[in-house]
């Protein structure tokens, strides 16, 4: 503004000066007129020259002027661009300003929220801990009461078998001394059947009360006597109720429970229900009767293996008379030879049925000696013996129903075999 006023002053004096040169010619000129007419068409012309030059003057002025103003309003324009300027960047920071604001609380309140669930959640698990203390003290309380209790259970179930034991730790009178083949001892009966019991049921007391996969009939006792639910097929033999009569007539008081399932039948009818009731009292009557009595059971085996052999002879073709009766020979004449014929007819039975089987084919003793290689006594003997089982048992396998899957089983029987190549060691 001070430019301004500056920049008008002088223009009003040069107006000034203008007008009153222009006036002092104008008197002059009329005075020369008056005075000197002839000098008149020189006059007029330097009149026309001044107000031509007047007029450029009047012109530079105003286009001066013009500049002037045109700078005034450029420098006003930026100064209002500088001051929009101003305003926008000024309003720019305020918003940024305010953005952080904003940005810093909603952390504040995150970090006040993160802060409130990590301390919920140090009380939910240190809630849960405690709980989970309490748990495993109250656990460790049960599981130390079970103990105790096992504990009573098992020093009862000693005391008792140790009185079962003194009872029946003797094999019965009838058996004292008796001769077979290759006269058997009692000590070597016992010997027969503790194999028997680990050939069957792994040596397991647990295993005296069994019922294996695939089958309609529960295993009982060292040597897996069948034992069939009432009313169902005897199809393999159902041998466990005459050892209960071998063990009553040895002088063995059965429980009643067990004397009158002795007529009507296993008192279950499938695995898994011999499964639910394992651990109940009368399976464990049942298996402690059973594990002290298992010299006994011996006794019953090698009883009913004696009364097989004459007649596996008499059931043999004539044609293959002299063959049955060599190889028998052979066989109960090597040392360990009666190990192998007594837990052979334990194990698939004399074979005398020529029904029997599948496909009309057995797989008992008699087929073994059938089937063996004549043999002479010796450890040949007990080769040929265990060649000829396993063939005999893989027959049955390709003879039996698929669906039944009894390849499943040949190589736990193909073990139990090779058990008759070595002689028996007392």
């Amino acid at each position: 503004m001070k430019n301004y006023i500056l920049i008008t002053i002088p223009l009003i004096a040069v107006l000034g000066l203008s007008a009153c040169s222009t006036q002092s010619t104008n008197s002059n000129q009329t005075k020369i007129v008056k005075s000197i007419p002839k000098v008149i068409p020189q006059a007029s012309n330097q009149v026309t020259s001044n107000n031509n030059n007047y007029a450029l003057s009047n012109a530079a002025r105003n286009q001066q002027i013009a500049n002037q103003q045109r700078q005034i309003a450029l420098q006003k324009q930026k100064e209002k661009e500088n001051q929009q300027a101003r305003l926008a960047y000024n309003q720019t920071w305020q918003n940024q300003q305010a953005a952080q604001k904003r940005n810093a609380q909603s952390q504040a309140n995150n970090n006040r929220l993160a802060a409130q669930r990590q301390a919920q959640a140090k009380i939910t698990q240190s809630r849960a801990r405690n709980a989970w203390q309490q748990q495993q003290a109250t656990q460790k309380q049960q599981l130390a009461q079970i103990q105790r209790q096992q504990q009573k259970q098992q020093q009862l179930a000693m005391l008792q078998q140790r009185q079962q034991q003194q009872r029946y730790q003797q094999p019965p009178e009838s058996t004292q001394g008796s001769a077979g083949i290759s006269g058997l001892t009692d000590s070597e009966i016992r010997s027969i059947g503790d194999k028997i019991f680990k050939n069957e049921s792994g040596g397991n007391i647990a295993n005296l009360v069994h019922w294996n996969n695939g089958e309609n009939f529960a295993s009982m006792g060292i040597g897996h006597f069948t034992w069939y639910p009432a009313g169902r097929r005897a199809r393999f033999g159902n041998t466990f109720p005459g050892l209960l009569d071998h063990l009553k007539a040895n002088g063995v008081q059965l429980p009643v429970w067990v004397q009158q399932a002795r007529y009507s039948g296993a008192p279950w009818r499938t695995k898994n229900e011999l499964g639910s009731a394992k651990h109940s009292r009368q399976v464990k009557e049942l298996q402690n009767l059973l594990y002290q009595t298992r010299y006994i059971q011996a006794t019953y085996i090698f009883d009913r293996a004696k009364r097989a052999m004459p007649r596996v002879v008499k059931a043999t073709p004539t044609h293959l008379k002299g063959l049955v009766g060599q190889n028998l020979n052979a066989v109960a004449n090597t040392r360990g030879g009666w190990y192998a014929l007594i837990d052979y007819v334990n194990f698939k039975g004399e074979g005398l049925s020529r029904n029997g089987g599948y496909k009309g084919q057995n797989w008992g003793l008699l087929q073994v000696l059938e089937n063996m290689r004549p043999s002479q006594p010796g450890q040949q003997a007990l080769n040929n013996f265990a060649d000829s089982a396993t063939a005999i048992l893989q027959r049955r396998v390709r003879n039996s129903d698929p669906r039944r899957n009894e390849a499943k089983w040949m190589r736990g029987w193909t073990i139990r075999i090779n058990t008759y190549r070595h002689p028996f060691v007392i």
